[in-house]
């Protein structure tokens, strides 16, 4: 079993939808910085970035990223 942890630059979602496009499965987890308590007082660029995100690929192929 592979179980990965990726980190971009404010390119983990588009990275993360290709990913998933190639590999399949489905993505067990997506929390943006937004959705934290303090994330009404961030910019808005950086509210939508991805603080977590998990793919579980077909074949139980883990992935998870972040943007940083």
């Amino acid at each position: 079993m592979i179980v990965a942890y990726l980190s971009f630059d404010g390119k983990t979602e588009e990275a993360f939808n290709f990913y998933k496009s190639v590999l399949g499965g489905n993505f067990t987890s997506v929390q943006r910085f937004g959705d934290t308590p303090h994330g009404a007082n961030m910019p808005e660029g950086d509210s939508k970035k991805i603080m977590h995100i998990s793919l579980e690929t077909a074949n139980g192929e883990r992935l998870m990223g972040s943007d940083h």
